[in-house]
């Protein structure tokens, strides 16, 4: 007999998987999320009411433009904003340091719907003293109280995740840079900075997408957003279907914006992959 011929007679012979306690469970499992998945499809189906959509489909659009001026602007602020933090929670002036990691800290630490009644019923017990410095104009409203407060707190995220970007590249880069006689300032935007926004685009991407859900918070101050217009719809039509069609709306924004992200990572880390081939 050959040697082959003894180690196939003495592998031992597969065993069929029975169907364990787990696996048990995990196919439960799985059968109750196809079942509410498909009792959610045929809720939107059967339950499909043309003169509702038309009655509200326009206005929750209309919310939809605003949650994206809202989400675009405060992102967008919020960077500006995050830079100048991250730099200062990597400075050595304790002064400076200190001060910028509190206001971390606190837009870290605290809901953002507590930040969002701070400024915007907040505001209000310093109406003399805005309007005599000629702000009241911009705290009276409150799509402009929703901007500002989403602006602190995003921005207190960014300068972390900014940070901890800066810190992840080689501190060699530097180094080298300084070797061959750059300034600090040509070392950061030529080679700390590039290396710096390929390592935060993930969770930039992140933080953006949670900012998108956590826009629904500005509904409560009466900013007609995508989830103010659908509060509005369902206190006058008392349809639960409406919430399902803004689910339906935030989950189809977040996929895009994964997708578009998706689209810009691979753009921007092509030459990584090439080298790597």
């Amino acid at each position: 007999m050959s040697e082959t011929s003894t180690t196939a007679v003495m592998r031992p012979p597969a065993t069929r998987r029975g169907w364990t306690r787990a696996r048990v469970l995990g196919a439960v499992w799985l059968a109750g999320w196809v079942a509410l998945g498909a009792s959610v499809v045929a809720m939107f189906v059967l339950g499909f009411d043309p003169d509702f959509f038309w009655r509200y489909g326009p206005r929750m659009l209309n919310g939809l433009l605003v949650t994206l001026q809202l989400v675009a602007l405060a992102v967008a602020l919020g960077a500006m904003l995050a830079l100048p933090v991250a730099f200062a929670r990597a400075s050595k002036n304790p002064l400076v340091g200190v001060a910028a990691y509190a206001y971390v800290y606190f837009f870290r630490g605290t809901p953002l719907l507590a930040q969002t009644f701070l400024v915007y019923y907040g505001a209000g017990q310093f109406r003399g003293l805005l309007e005599s410095a000629h702000l009241w104009w911009f705290f009276r409203d409150a799509f402009n109280c929703a901007v500002f407060t989403f602006t602190l707190n995003t921005a207190a995220y960014q300068a972390e995740i900014f940070r901890g970007a800066i810190d992840s590249v080689p501190r060699g880069q530097t180094e080298g840079g300084l070797a061959l006689g750059l300034s600090r300032w040509n070392i950061f935007r030529h080679i700390v900075a590039p290396q710096a926004m390929i390592i935060a685009l993930r969770p930039f991407g992140n933080e953006i997408i949670l900012m998108i859900k956590g826009s629904a918070i500005a509904s409560v101050i009466t900013v007609f957003d995508l989830m103010g217009e659908t509060r509005l719809a369902f206190s006058r039509s008392f349809d639960f279907q409406v919430y399902l069609w803004a689910a339906l709306l935030y989950l189809s924004l977040v996929e895009i914006m994964r997708r578009v992200w998706d689209r810009i990572e691979a753009r921007l880390t092509r030459h990584l992959k090439r080298d790597s081939d």
